[in-house]
């Protein structure tokens, strides 16, 4: 166990080197019960995550602060020859000062949010601060002469009427979302026995609790860790609970152990890693103490963080932003090159220009990926059961153009826009797709893990050479390390350099088929 920058985690290697008996089974060998499969459907779609909710409550908040002083000043004052910038850029300050004092003042707590007439004096406070703040400020740079009094106070009051309103609109929806499920952090208790229960007990007693607990799993039979645990049942063993995460859109696993059970706790790790939620430890009945930032916490309830979701909430969202973009930009600049493709495909052979293959998605799910077809129609391998392998009888003359210069994976800007693929990722690989007649996932321990994000059009492994065919044991070794560096080190960045080298990178096609 590692403690960095004050949070305390296991180490990957940690996890990964622990005895080859536990590791991770690929989804499709665990079966639920009834009831757990059951349990899981009814949380297939997936819910509103708080953080999101109160990110964008900060950005409305913004807007109305600043729409508001604007309307007014074009209904008062009027945008007269000098006055423009400076009323604009008093009310830019004044919005950016509103959100921050909000902020400072945790208005966006959900408790706040959930019931702001509690808090009211609290908000008013707020928002009459920020005024009084910037009209100290005018005052003491001796500008206040420069902006009208009854632009200030008409701001102040519609601001603060739309803001309420907004704030009482808002309060509505989360309570009917909490009600509903369409705004709750899902979670499942790790583990049994009454330590299970009296975390269970703990988390139900915090007031305005934004989690669901949807069910209990734990490897131990009904001797030593019973059926229904502070009632909720047991509903399998951890190699059930991957399929039943997987389904039921489960945002946090909550392993209710000891921390000095170190073995079985780096033991269930190596399962559950593989998944793509948060991961905590319960602090509740340890008596190790950490730093207090070593902890995050469900109200009161103190948790270790041992592995973080990757690229979640707000980064998902700069992330899907991104991709729309460049997608947009890729399929302008490449058409040409698709067009000409499309119809070189069409004169030398007879058959669908696009190849669609069943791939492994995010979260282990199928997806559909396009491809250019580059084989004869007939001999087309949608499972990628037979590799292809250098000078293929079953690849045609512009497939081997299309495929050397990786011109038949452009189709995959349309996946990236719709979203089933990320313009930068761990490539996708087809569901049978194997090396010396084992599956991927029983040559790399933990190969699941990949799918922790999105697959991508272009990846890290890429363009450091690993690609085209697989035909050792190491290679996909190789890519799967890469493509875990690019998980835990995921930044815009980092998506940009990979996407500006992938057509240098992809001058060398040395192992491309």
């Amino acid at each position: 166990m590692k403690d960095r920058k004050g949070e305390t985690r296991f180490s990957r290697d940690a996890v990964r080197n622990l005895a080859a008996d536990n590791a991770a089974k690929p989804a499709d060998k665990a079966t639920l019960s009834p009831v757990a499969y059951q349990i899981a459907s009814q949380y297939a779609r997936n819910s509103n995550s708080p953080v999101m909710i109160s990110g964008i409550m900060r950005i409305v908040e913004f807007l109305i602060i600043l729409v508001t002083g604007m309307t007014v000043f074009l209904m008062y004052v009027g945008p007269h020859q000098g006055t423009g910038f400076s009323y604009f850029f008093a009310i830019l300050v004044t919005a950016i000062v509103g959100v921050l004092v909000l902020e400072l003042t945790d208005s966006y707590q959900l408790a706040v949010m959930r019931n702001p007439f509690t808090r009211f004096g609290r908000l008013l406070m707020a928002w009459s601060g920020t005024f009084a703040l910037m009209a100290l400020a005018a005052f003491f740079l001796k500008i206040s002469e420069a902006y009208s009094r009854i632009w200030l106070g008409a701001w102040y009051v519609s601001g603060l009427i739309l803001f309420i309103a907004f704030r009482v609109i808002m309060s509505r929806l989360i309570r009917r979302w909490a009600r509903n499920g369409k705004m709750e952090r899902r979670a499942v208790i790790v583990g049994g026995g009454k330590p299970a229960e009296d975390l269970i007990r703990s988390i139900e007693q915090q007031p305005y609790n934004d989690i669901r607990i949807c069910g209990v799993f734990d490897d131990r039979d009904a001797k030593r860790s019973p059926p229904v645990v502070a009632g909720y049942p047991k509903l399998g063993n951890i190699s059930e609970l991957i399929e039943f995460a997987r389904i039921a859109h489960i945002d946090m696993l909550i392993v209710s152990l000891p921390i000095t059970a170190e073995e079985r706790v780096l033991a269930l790790l190596k399962k559950l890693w593989v998944l793509p939620v948060d991961i905590r430890l319960s602090a509740h009945n340890n008596h190790l103490q950490f730093r207090p930032r070593a902890y995050s916490y469900i109200g009161s309830v103190a948790m270790i963080d041992l592995f973080d979701k990757p690229i979640n909430d707000w980064d998902s969202v700069a992330k899907r932003a991104f991709d729309i973009v460049f997608s947009l930009f890729g399929i302008l600049v490449f058409s040409p090159f698709m067009l000409a493709t499309a119809i070189a495909i069409r004169l030398e052979s007879k058959g669908s220009v696009i190849f669609k293959q069943q791939r492994h998605g995010f979260n282990n799910e199928v997806i559909e990926v396009w491809k250019f077809r580059s084989m004869y129609t007939e001999m087309c391998d949608p499972t990628a059961r037979n590799a292809v392998v250098k000078n293929d009888p079953r690849v045609t003359k512009v497939g081997r153009i299309i495929r050397k210069t990786s011109i038949d994976e452009l189709p995959q800007f349309f996946n990236a826009l719709m979203g089933t693929l990320s313009l930068v990722g761990p490539r996708p690989h087809a569901i049978s797709a194997h090396t010396h007649n084992l599956l991927y996932n029983e040559v790399v321990d933990g190969y699941f893990a990949r799918h922790r994000v999105k697959p991508g059009v272009t990846g890290w492994a890429q363009i450091n050479g690993w690609r085209g065919e697989i035909d050792t044991e190491d290679k996909i070794k190789m890519r799967t390390e890469f493509d875990l560096y690019y998980i835990e080190n995921w930044s815009l960045w980092f998506d940009l350099k990979i996407l500006f080298l992938t057509p240098v990178r992809l001058l060398n096609t040395d192992n491309a088929y």
